[in-house]
């Protein structure tokens, strides 16, 4: 197994960071405020009381925020969710400690304080984020991992990513002898220095007293086991690991938004957000675009194409036109340089403002701010039937932006069939995992791409 020198011990000193940046900030707010006040007069055992609470607070929130479980192939956008869930959590308790708290300074100081806390950790938390990708890309801090098996779409898509993506770290070693051997194959990890190696979860290549040997061999000498299931084999993801006692048991997942609360809390936000934008921007911006499609091409404004949506119920998309008016806009996909494009039309793509008149939809009810991008009817007929987990982005509103499309899969280009599998399994990535705070997160980086440009929405 690969030794690891520091990453042991980069955790607790990020721990320890943490709570002398939650002292420093209440101390130093403290002076500021009473900077007239005499050593004697302070009331030593109320302050140091409430930062020891707020420390404890701190550390226990994160035992269920996971905030410091941050494996490296996090992306920045679920990393920033578990940012903002745990300080905003954090500044209620501190609000909440300063109005039940008889320390006078946290009464009138609260506000202030988790203002200053939230900014300060999502600052250094970023920086932290971002300095450790620099630092793999570089080839510092890696892990060394292989795969073993049958080669397969999973695999190739696995790969692929964690070869794209240096700033993952993982220095992947191929296995040199198609026959597996298990004295061979201890050799290559001890020369190698495995830390972790990749399966497919179903492998009709690997006997099943194989697999087992494998899997001792690997507990021995310390290697990690990942498995990875095939892309067509979706029950994995309708079913959650559950305890009876200490018996695992598989048990049918219910996704968050199957939840009444949460449908509601969504659908609440989506009309109030939609509001604001049709009334402060769209008020404004509709008449520009509408004049510029007008004089760059003969043909309608807006481009209305039927989509499914949640539940599979087919409804009507509104757009702005960015192509010229043509017979295959419903059969033919965009493709790079698209000669149907018009001139207005790729700077309404590149910008995301041919987009806009879907709140329209949202406020209509047939779409949401947030979630899986509605495909051309064409396009999810073909692939309901080889893609595994492709029905279950229907179980959610289709969205105007989601979390496909600020992590970059989006668009017509390269190998449809492998980046429609990375689009997919972000998509049911978010069905499952869906949160108010990760919406917030992909608004805030969708808006972020609309100001610097997304080179893939054109």
């Amino acid at each position: 197994m690969q030794q690891l020198r520091f990453s042991r011990y980069f955790k607790g000193l990020i721990i320890l960071l943490d709570i002398l940046i939650i002292a420093g900030v209440f101390v130093f707010f403290f002076v500021q405020r009473n900077h007239d006040l005499k050593i004697r007069d302070v009331d030593w055992e109320q302050n140091a009381l409430s930062i020891l609470l707020l420390t404890l607070f701190w550390i226990l929130l994160s035992g269920r925020t996971k905030l410091y479980d941050i494996p490296r192939n996090l992306t920045y956008t679920l990393y920033l969710e578990r940012i903002v869930t745990h300080i905003l959590i954090f500044l209620f308790g501190i609000i909440l400690l300063g109005k039940v708290s008889n320390n006078i300074f946290l009464k009138n100081e609260r506000f202030e304080l988790a203002l200053s806390i939230f900014l300060i950790f999502l600052l250094l938390k970023s920086t932290i984020f971002f300095l450790l990708k620099s630092l793999r890309s570089m080839g510092i801090n890696f892990r060394n991992i292989m795969f073993l098996g049958t080669r397969n779409d999973a695999r190739e898509i696995l790969e692929n990513v964690l070869k794209d993506r240096t700033d993952y770290g993982f220095r992947i070693f191929d296995y040199p002898n198609p026959e597996i051997t298990i004295s061979e194959l201890k050799h290559f990890w001890k020369e190698k220095g495995i830390y972790t190696l990749y399966m497919p979860a179903n492998d009709a290549g690997i006997n099943h007293d194989l697999r087992s040997e494998i899997y001792r061999q690997a507990e021995m000498h310390k290697v990690r086991i990942a498995l990875f299931p095939e892309l067509e084999q979706n029950n994995f993801f309708n079913y959650e690991l559950n305890y009876v006692e200490t018996q695992p048991v598989l048990t049918q997942a219910k996704f968050p938004l199957e939840y009444f609360t949460n449908h509601t809390l969504k659908r609440i936000f989506d009309i109030f957000f939609s509001i604001i934008i049709l009334i402060g921007i769209c008020f404004w911006l509709f008449p520009i675009v509408a004049l510029l499609i007008k004089l760059n091409s003969k043909g309608p404004v807006f481009f209305v194409q039927k989509r499914y949506g949640f539940q599979d119920q087919v409804f009507s998309c509104i757009k702005f036109r960015t192509m010229v008016v043509n017979e295959e806009s419903s059969t033919r996909t965009t493709q790079k340089d698209d000669d149907r494009i018009t001139a207005v039309g790729k700077f309404l793509r590149t910008t995301s403002i041919d987009e806009m008149p879907q709140f329209i939809n949202v406020i209509m009810g047939s779409m949401s701010v947030v979630g899986p991008r509605p495909h051309m009817l064409l396009i999810d007929d073909y692939y309901k039937t080889r893609i595994g987990r492709y029905a279950i982005r229907s179980l959610v509103k289709p969205g105007i932006t989601g979390l496909a499309q600020v992590n970059g899969l989006r668009g017509d280009y390269g190998d449809m069939s492998i980046e429609m599998k990375k689009r997919i399994l972000a998509d049911s990535f978010y069905v499952k995992n869906w949160s108010m705070v990760l919406d917030f997160v992909i608004i805030l980086k969708t808006m972020f791409l609309v100001v610097t440009g997304d080179k893939k929405a054109g």
